[in-house]
């Protein structure tokens, strides 16, 4: 008689969301039927956008979407922080504050007050900042946003108990190994591609426009080079700036190029 073998205790696996719009959520539930084959690998036990809720219980690992950009985005992230054994930063707003980060260092009183008319019930923070600005996080996964593919290498990475890679290639890399034509050279367009992290497909090049930055800094990123190419293609200071000062605006790559072109003072 055979006797029956034990079920192995699942990984408990937690997504939750911070001031975002929801995107990198929606690429775990786009996965379609690769989501159900997770699903019996894993234990969702909480994952609002799914269903699941039980934000406080303890969990192998966390997802965690979106910036730190409320009092209450704060006190919370160390709070699933303490009650996770691995953190999982998944989306720009996540690693670098933002599209929302671009109100850093202009956010005050009076700006509040122009925009809502019960700037009262505003509790924001001063600045948009990424998750480990104010917690230890055990790997990043960039994007805006991430890819379906992306978050499913991540998670059979941690159940074979291997650490994630992190493709951290430029898009001109994706390019290349697709036989798209960069467009920087056989159009004159101003690509942000030999700057930024690999992992979207070089989508917008593939359609013959420029790379825009959406996964955040590749490793390595020459962007005085690239920025010196942007002038030569006729952009102004000022517009430099603002490709840098985008998506990632506060990543400390794109920061810096952005800050080293206004000390020249000539925007």
């Amino acid at each position: 008689m055979n006797t029956p073998k034990a079920n192995p205790i699942k990984p408990r696996v937690a997504v939750h969301k911070f001031s975002s719009c929801d995107g990198c959520q929606l690429a775990f539930l786009n996965l379609g039927e690769d989501l159900l084959t997770l699903a019996g690998r894993v234990e969702l036990v909480h994952f609002a956008e799914a269903g699941p809720l039980d934000p406080d219980t303890d969990v192998d690992v966390a997802f965690v979407e979106g910036s730190v950009s409320t009092p209450e985005d704060a006190e919370r992230t160390q709070h699933i922080r303490a009650h996770s054994r691995l953190l999982i930063a998944i989306g720009a707003c996540a690693t670098s504050g933002g599209i929302q980060s671009l109100r850093n260092g202009v956010f005050g009183e009076n700006w509040v007050t122009h925009i809502y008319s019960h700037p009262e019930a505003i509790a924001s923070l001063e600045r948009s900042t990424p998750i480990a600005s104010h917690v230890k996080v055990d790997f990043e996964l960039w994007g805006c946003p991430v890819s379906g593919p992306q978050m499913l290498a991540v998670v059979n990475s941690l159940l074979l108990g291997v650490a994630p890679r992190d493709n951290a290639d430029k898009v001109c890399t994706e390019c290349k190994r697709q036989g798209y034509p960069c467009v920087m050279v056989s159009r004159g367009i101003a690509c942000m591609g030999p700057v930024t992290r690999a992992g979207c497909g070089a989508l917008c090049p593939s359609l013959g426009r420029d790379c825009y930055g959406c996964y955040g800094p590749a490793e390595n990123a020459n962007t005085d080079a690239l920025a010196a190419q942007f002038a030569s293609l006729g952009l102004r200071p000022l517009d430099i700036i603002q490709r840098f000062q985008s998506i990632n605006s506060q990543a400390p790559v794109f920061l810096a190029a952005a800050d080293t072109i206004r000390m020249r003072g000539d925007e």
